[in-house]
């Protein structure tokens, strides 16, 4: 079942009127909403999961994809493809006036502080008649390093990497769309896990033996499971506020170090060696490293309050422990 149900669940029908058709009376293919997924991967294909069980004759589910192989998976998944790259704005030209409302979940390029593919994709949706309602995946990133304080989505973002100044770049954009009269909803996301999810546990690190920092030096991190950000997608896609951004994050309040210890306790594997910062300089590569110089913890009330989610998996124990159950692991 999906997150919504009964009258709370209820997309408004799309109805065309015309001098030979009254209200109400075309055929109900014309009448279902048209959701747009842009970005459809692992979380996207959660998303249409939670949007196509309970409603799939009120709604159609489109997704762009530049992948000839994703067609069968897409269709078999109850979506209708859409073959186009945000890299060639020439094969965006079909996306004006196809959707009502618009999930956006595609990452920036890695290169320079902008991002050219939500340029390319709000300059497609422009053409035509917009869509009524925007959902963005950004990243918590977008805040910077918070010294370990607990924040809501007031604080000022503050991006440390180009990654993350990409994703401010796209968030501006998606701004900037919303006062053309689109009901825009920035989710800012922090790591999401899910045992089902290529990378999406700590087990592998945990393998590797990937030291963690000592107590004294280690930083905050915020999860999500992706059942529970799909989830989040689909209430923001109807329930979301105008131009309102989101922290998308569960309750736990871990250190990174603690977050590694709990996995490893719950697989039954040796937890990871702690080393100083000094130490993990030399030891562990930029990427790593990056994630470990910030430190924030995300106050999420405005997801529960707002777009009415109550969590499936309000700390990561609890996905990590269904992982174990299932999975043996």
């Amino acid at each position: 079942m999906g997150i919504l149900s009964g009258s709370e669940y209820d997309p408004e029908p799309l109805i065309l009127p015309s001098n030979q058709t009254p209200l109400g009376a075309l055929p109900a293919r014309f009448r279902r909403q048209r959701i747009l997924i842009v970005g459809c991967g692992d979380v996207g294909l959660r998303t249409a999961g939670q949007l196509g069980a309970p409603q799939s004759q009120r709604l159609r589910l489109l997704a762009l994809t530049s992948s000839p192989e994703r067609l069968r998976l897409l269709r078999a998944c109850g979506i209708t493809p859409l073959l186009g790259d945000l890299d060639d704005a020439a094969s965006l030209k079909r996306l004006a006036g196809i959707a009502h409302r618009v999930i956006h979940l595609a990452p920036p390029p890695n290169a320079s502080e902008r991002d050219p593919r939500s340029l390319a994709l709000v300059r497609a949706l422009r053409l035509r008649s917009m869509p009524q309602a925007l959902v963005y995946g950004s990243t918590t990133g977008v805040y910077g390093d918070c010294g370990g304080q607990r924040i809501n989505e007031t604080r000022a973002v503050h991006p440390h990497t180009p990654r993350a100044q990409r994703r401010v770049d796209a968030e501006a954009l998606m701004r900037w769309l919303g006062r053309s009269g689109v009901r825009v909803s920035v989710l800012r996301i922090p790591g999401i896990y899910a045992a089902d999810r290529e990378g999406g546990t700590p087990r592998a690190r945990l393998l590797k033996g990937t030291p963690v920092l000592v107590a004294k030096e280690d930083v905050y991190t915020n999860h999500i499971h992706a059942n529970d950000l799909a989830r989040a997608c689909v209430a923001a896609l109807w329930r979301g506020k105008p131009q309102r951004v989101v922290n998308v994050s569960d309750d736990t309040d871990l250190k990174m170090g603690d977050y590694f210890d709990l996995a490893a306790d719950l697989y039954g594997l040796p937890k990871p060696p702690r080393i100083s910062r000094s130490d993990a300089d030399t030891a562990l590569p930029l990427m790593l490293l990056s994630f470990m110089q910030e430190s924030r913890r995300l106050d999420n009330s405005r997801m529960k309050q707002e777009l009415r989610l109550v969590l499936h998996y309000p700390h990561v124990r609890d996905g990590l422990s269904l992982q174990t159950a299932l999975f043996g692991f």
